[in-house]
């Protein structure tokens, strides 16, 4: 006998209270897991293919993890280093950023700095700069290192990743065995749609961030301009939100090479053109091929979501924000749908099924909803 739709709203209603409230007071205690089970959901997909090939599951995370671990070693000994050196560099450059903008505006737009909001803000500005500068790239650095400690990174977060990795199927079968039996195949549909937007938008939104960093990167420094690690390293960072790292990006880029390549302006051209190229690239070839259609998460969504979730949980909520965000939005248009097909929206009472009335059949095997036709006892 199934349970009443009161009690059932009460039971998924602590389950949420449940999970926030861990979110809340657990912190960075669930980091490594949460991370972890981040990279292990990330890798599963090239896992599988690794198993189809005739692979075990041990040998194939064993391979995952090695390469990976290669991976992140050359970054930490190659770009790293040079991340924070040309970040220090910018620091340190930017008060003779300022001047020369303010040396420009004065030449062309005198008016405008006379006695005006912007000649007194560029001046505590660059003032600001020059004295909390070097103060404030060592902070940052600090509070990354802080945030994320390094024994996590190093020993805690690999290990949770390789054994979740390693389980991943089996975690996955056993979920599925503890579901409600009366809702499975429902919660199985919501489920598949969560994993589409996941997996079409985490994987493949990542995926682009980093083909997309390396492009502005290699391009930039090919271009010659001083910090183009730095820079590419950031647009390629925040395309996870559209429009945003293209626009930072390309702004900061160009500023960069306007102070560096003034009056030659087929450098500057070059650096802006890297942009166009990269954006070109984006819309019609890397997004489209990694990330496919349209998954759901609008961008202002998206930012939304992080700042909410970063606002109250710190970091460890911004790692959960973008699976919360989905989850949140595959609910809602399961709830739309419902809503729709109801007597609420129709605006009749539901009558039971005639002859040849459509009604919905669940495949057993793939959850998916079917139409059919009842036949009733006068026809057989």
């Amino acid at each position: 006998m199934a349970l009443p739709a009161r009690q059932q709203v009460t039971y998924w209603s602590v389950a949420a209270l449940v999970l926030v409230l861990s979110l809340w007071w657990l912190g960075n205690v669930i980091l490594p897991f949460i991370m972890g089970g981040a990279i292990a959901y990330f890798l599963d997909p090239l896992a599988d293919r690794l198993e189809k090939l005739g692979l075990s599951r041990a040998a194939s995370t064993a391979i995952i993890g090695l390469v990976t671990v290669l991976i992140f070693v050359v970054l930490a000994l190659a770009v790293v280093p040079m991340l924070a050196r040309q970040l220090g560099q910018l620091v340190a450059l930017a008060p003779d950023l300022l001047a020369s903008l303010q040396a420009f505006l004065n030449e062309r737009f005198p008016n405008l700095l006379q006695n005006s909001v912007v000649n007194d803000t560029l001046n505590t500005l660059g003032t600001a700069i020059k004295a909390r500068g070097g103060e404030l790239a060592a902070t940052l650095l600090s509070s990354a290192m802080t945030l994320v400690n390094v024994i996590i990174f190093i020993v805690v977060v690999p290990v949770v990743a390789f054994y979740m990795l390693l389980d991943w199927d089996r975690m996955v079968a056993k979920v599925d065995g503890w579901l409600p039996r009366d809702h499975v195949h429902t919660i199985r549909t919501i489920a598949r749609d969560i994993d589409r937007v996941l997996s079409g938008f985490v994987r493949g939104q990542v995926t682009v961030c980093l083909v997309l960093g390396g492009f502005y990167a290699i391009a930039l420094m090919a271009a010659g301009l001083d910090f183009g690690l730095l820079v590419g390293s950031v647009a390629g960072a925040l395309t996870f939100i559209p429009y945003i790292g293209a626009i930072i990006g390309s702004a900061l880029a160009i500023g960069l090479a306007l102070f560096q390549f003034w009056g030659e302006w087929f450098n500057i051209g070059i650096v802006a053109g890297i942009f166009v190229l990269g954006q070109f690239l984006e819309g019609n070839f890397v997004t489209p091929k990694l990330v496919g259609d349209s998954v759901g998460l609008h961008p202002l969504w998206l930012i939304f979501a992080l700042s909410a979730f970063g606002t109250l949980f710190g970091f460890v909520g911004m790692l959960v924000a973008v699976p919360v965000a989905a989850v949140i939005g595959v609910v809602a248009r399961f709830f739309i749908d419902q809503y729709l097909q109801g007597a609420l929206y129709r605006g009749q009472t539901e009558r039971e099924p005639t002859a040849h009335s459509p009604i919905s059949l669940i495949n057993e095997e793939t959850g998916e909803v079917t139409g059919a036709t009842e036949t009733t006892e006068h026809e057989s």
